[in-house]
């Protein structure tokens, strides 16, 4: 166990301990600035005790006292680590190959288990960061990862809490910062865009036609019910037609006006 308590040194280890506090009292005034270790508000110290870790929790922050000869001391930084993840070629459950890269934000919860269950907690970490996102990613088609990263990214800080968590790491955030794909699917996403706005162009263009026709068609029976109102129409396009200082005006003339003459 990591956090035995100091009863597991053993009788010699007691023997080297007690050594050790009396040579420290017959040394008192010189040896003073070396039982006595600082640590920052933002850190903790982790006390070994012959090999052995002294208490179940973490010396800090302040001022505390060590015997020089059986204790060694490790101190762990609790402050927010960031670090980015390199770009990662990945395999899409769809087949095409994207290059992502994310940044995770991580922190020390637990000193003495970052110190005694891994050799490099911040190196691990960010080893265990490029396989996660590997194998997240991995599972997800190409339309998921450009759609839904804040899902993917709440799935990979998951799985790496969950994975960091006996080595005292809590990982509090993990954002996917920029997905690249190759140039020809690019294009291609291009022109499939284009594509589908030129098809709704259309499909608006021949609306708008149709909505035209049945005004026209509604307007034609009116007229037809008023034969008046056409010569009033006439009059509005010539006035139209007048204000914008034209030189030539074609006047039109309906056929039953032009037959009634050419009776007479």
């Amino acid at each position: 166990d990591t956090e035995g308590p100091i009863g597991s040194l053993g009788c010699c280890g007691w023997v080297l301990v007690i050594l050790s506090g009396i040579f420290v009292f017959f040394t008192f005034p010189i040896t003073i600035w070396v039982c006595f270790k600082i640590v920052q508000e933002y850190e903790r110290a982790v006390i070994f005790r012959l090999g052995r870790i002294t208490d179940r929790k973490a010396k800090g922050p302040g001022i505390f006292f060590i015997l020089p000869c059986t204790d060694s001391i490790v101190k762990v930084d609790l402050r927010t680590v960031s670090f980015d993840i390199p770009p990662q070629e990945i395999l899409t459950k769809d087949s095409v190959t994207v290059s992502v890269d994310g940044v995770v934000y991580f922190r020390v919860s637990d000193p003495i288990a970052s110190v005694a269950n891994v050799t490099n907690a911040d190196f691990s970490t960010r080893l265990l960061a490029q396989t996660t996102l590997r194998n997240v990613l991995g599972t997800k088609n190409l339309a998921e990862v450009l759609s839904d990263r804040e899902g993917i990214a709440h799935s990979m800080q998951s799985s790496l809490d969950e994975a960091t968590d006996n080595w005292g790491i809590k990982v509090e955030r993990v954002e996917i910062k920029d997905v690249k794909l190759p140039l020809q699917l690019q294009r291609a996403m291009a022109a499939e865009a284009e594509a589908s706005r030129e098809a709704r162009a259309k499909v608006i263009a021949a609306e708008g036609e149709m909505n035209a026709s049945r005004a026209l068609k509604e307007a034609s029976l009116v007229i037809a019910e008023s034969p008046s109102a056409l010569q009033l129409r006439y009059l509005q396009t010539l006035n139209t037609i007048a204000a914008e200082k034209n030189s030539t005006i074609i006047f039109p003339l309906p056929m039953d006006v032009i037959s009634h003459f050419m009776r007479k």
